[in-house]
């Protein structure tokens, strides 16, 4: 596949996401610049790895840079051109948002308006922004839809990734930035976030230590397995955001503007029972789990799911990754990883 755009900047590049796409750039001749500023909000050494797999590539330069930076950021911009620039990094984990309020502040909010400044004074062709799922908040009509009103989150990294969307709409309206915000679903597979459940699941089973879940085990998540994000980014990519001429302001539709910006979900949209997340794991390792059965956590929300009707009439594409065939790539990773 070929790209209309040469250089891009990765923003959060050694993290789960960032890593992948500029590694599928990189493998299809892009340059990717890839920002990280390595915090340890887990293992560092595994991010380091991801990085090595990247300096590796032809075409590959990384920036150690922090977001709220805003120096350093500019300074990055004024050096080098990009064509797009793709802002996945971020203070992950709505859990730990309840902890530590002050780094998602920093990192989503102080950290998103300097890439937006910088892509409005540097003429960035388009950027293209994580936001997630966990902006549907209290939203209870499935599946989740991004001509749906999400004014009611639940964590403050869900209010944080909303804030970003009302942000990047606000530069599209004043200065006419394409910019494009992508809601993940639950996002797994090799190179996972150690915070996530899989990776906890699979640890902990493998340690023969029970492994906690939430609600009772009635959640259902749209898991969504990395390549078919990383398919739908890239090709989002390649499509910057347009006006929708039929936009009306006595009718406002939220995944839409008259000014070039868009939402879409990226989801599999085929939502999953965590019970049988849970058999899946224990099918790729052979082994059965021992459960504690805990009550929904603060800012958890019992179910997802996408729906994806935009994604696939724009950049036709629809994720399709069996969860068990998903799973099972993580564990044979995770086990080579870890030498287990």
């Amino acid at each position: 596949m070929t790209f209309p755009f040469n250089n891009v900047l990765v923003t959060g590049a050694a993290g789960f996401i960032g890593f992948h796409l500029s590694r599928r750039l990189l493998k299809n001749g892009v340059k990717v610049v890839g920002l990280d500023c390595l915090n340890d909000y887990y293992d560092v050494n595994l991010k380091r790895d991801r990085l090595k797999q990247l300096e590796a590539e032809d075409g590959f330069t990384f920036a150690q840079i922090n977001l709220a930076d805003r120096e350093a950021l500019e300074d990055l911009f004024r050096r080098q051109p990009f064509d797009v620039v793709v802002n996945l990094a971020a203070q992950a984990g709505v859990r730990y948002s309840l902890k530590n309020p002050h780094a998602y502040v920093d990192s989503n909010i102080v950290g998103f308006v300097n890439i937006l400044e910088c892509c409005r004074h540097f003429s960035s062709g388009h950027l293209v922004f994580a936001s997630s799922s966990s902006v549907y908040g209290a939203n209870t009509r499935m599946p989740f839809s991004v001509h749906d009103n999400v004014d009611h989150p639940v964590s403050l990294y869900a209010a944080s990734k909303k804030a970003n969307e009302l942000m990047a709409h606000t530069y599209s309206h004043l200065y006419g930035l394409p910019c494009t915000g992508l809601r993940f679903f639950t996002v797994y597979g090799p190179w996972g976030r150690p915070d996530m459940a899989l990776f906890l699941f699979t640890k902990a089973i493998l340690e023969d230590r029970p492994i906690q879940v939430f609600n009772h085990g009635k959640m259902q998540r749209d898991f969504t397995y990395i390549d078919d994000i990383v398919e739908g980014v890239v090709r989002v990519m390649a499509r910057p955001a347009a006006p929708n001429s039929d936009w009306r302001g006595d009718r406002p539709d939220p995944g839409t503007s008259y000014a070039p910006y868009r939402i879409y979900n990226i989801g599999n949209n085929n939502p999953v029972q965590l019970m049988d997340f849970i058999g899946a794991i224990e099918t790729a390792l052979g082994q059965e789990a021992r459960k504690e059965m805990l009550p929904l956590q603060q800012g958890d929300v019992p179910a997802t799911y996408a729906d994806i009707d935009d994604l696939v009439r724009d950049a036709g594409f629809k994720p399709s990754t069996p969860i068990q065939e998903g799973i099972d790539r993580f564990i044979t990773w995770y086990r080579a990883y870890y030498n287990v």
